[in-house]
């Protein structure tokens, strides 16, 4: 009888063994035994600071060029509107103006010792041969092949939404001799490996803000895929696209909002 007290007593155990090991897949836990949640990413991506070849109305996709004291000012600017939003992590493109930017914005903002992590996935468009060449005649060859007389012409109906900056960067890679020019597919995709790869990371961490800086078309492309809401519209300096990631998705909540540099600007 006391044997059979005994086995049944070791076959209780064992279910109960069992049952705790199933439940212990249900979900991770941090130190104290609470389940974890998955905690939302909220990526700031900015454009940088107006540079020497903006200025100059002069083609900068891989080409680069410093930052303007304007560009330097505006990136200031958001820095101060920023200011209260703590960031847990920074990233930019490898080019100049972008590194430049993210160390006006964190010098302002009160994270200046924040570490900033460069990608070249970050980069704008390759133009190929057009590099440093005039916008004019990039954008003017481009109208030709797509049947306008010049470049303001096509911007108009690029604006129009009659022409898209994928298909102007289809005849931009017809017409580049280089073969370095780049389709808005290839950019496009570039980008987006980079925000999954640095939004999962975040998450991983617990979630938080992040800063990161890039180019206008780039951007554009970046989101392209994201939203319906964007038409192609050229991205002011400074401005911020904020993207929200949870639960492996993504969701553009504002484009090019300048709120945060009017903000910067204000005396109250």
């Amino acid at each position: 009888m006391k044997k059979q007290i005994g086995k049944i007593g070791i076959l209780c155990m064992a279910v109960l063994l069992v049952l705790a090991g199933c439940g212990s897949g249900q979900g991770a836990k941090d130190a104290n035994g609470s389940k974890k949640t998955e905690q939302d990413v909220v990526i700031y991506v900015t454009r940088h600071g107006k540079t020497m070849l903006n200025q100059e109305k002069r083609v900068q996709g891989f080409a680069d060029s410093p930052l303007i004291d304007s560009g330097t000012e505006v990136a200031k600017q958001l820095g101060k509107g920023l200011k209260g939003t703590h960031f847990d992590a920074v990233y930019s493109s490898d080019s100049g103006r972008a590194r430049e930017t993210a160390d006006a914005i964190l010098e302002t903002q009160g994270q200046k010792h924040l570490k900033l992590h460069e990608s070249k996935k970050l980069r704008e468009v390759c133009f190929g041969k057009y590099e440093g060449d005039l916008d004019a005649n990039m954008w003017g060859d481009i109208a030709k092949q797509l049947g306008y007389p010049d470049q303001p012409t096509l911007m108009k109906a690029i604006s129009a939404q009659r022409v898209t900056i994928e298909q102007s960067l289809e005849k931009l890679q017809k017409l580049d001799d280089t073969g370095m020019a780049e389709t808005y597919p290839a950019v496009r995709n570039r980008m987006q490996q980079e925000l999954t790869k640095v939004a999962k990371k975040q998450a991983d961490q617990g979630g938080g803000n992040v800063l990161l800086v890039s180019h206008g078309m780039a951007i554009g492309a970046l989101i392209s895929n994201l939203t319906d809401d964007y038409h192609g519209e050229p991205f002011e300096n400074a401005s911020v696209t904020k993207i929200r990631y949870k639960h492996g998705k993504f969701h553009v909540e504002s484009i090019n909002d300048m709120s945060y540099v009017e903000k910067g600007t204000s005396k109250d």
